[in-house]
């Protein structure tokens, strides 16, 4: 057991230290969020238009000022019509998240 305890914070702790990393969350984001979120964060129109749905502008303060715990739930449990990212995990949504703060106006 403590071996496994061992194991985990030695993978989990470089994370902690050094946060999510952007660069990383770019495919991933270019991969699951771009078709409707736009390449650089500003909300696909039509498809918006089409679904009858408001997709923020990733740029907006609106979505920069919530918490990056915020915004990764956005990704793994959905809000609103979006639905959770089902091909995205945990430690993916972290570097999805520092690629959104990345997009700041």
């Amino acid at each position: 057991m403590h071996r496994i305890l061992v194991i985990i914070t030695l993978l989990v702790l470089p994370v902690a230290m050094f946060g999510a990393d952007a660069k990383a969350g770019q495919p991933i984001y270019d991969r699951a969020c771009k078709s409707c979120h736009g390449a650089d964060g500003t909300p696909n129109a039509s498809l918006a238009k089409m679904l009858k749905v408001e997709i923020p502008d990733l740029k907006s303060s609106g979505v920069q000022g919530e918490s990056d715990a915020a915004l990764k739930g956005v990704v793994t449990d959905g809000k609103g019509k979006m639905k959770p990212v089902k091909n995205v995990s945990a430690a993916e949504a972290d570097e999805v998240v520092a690629y959104v703060r990345s997009l700041k106006k």
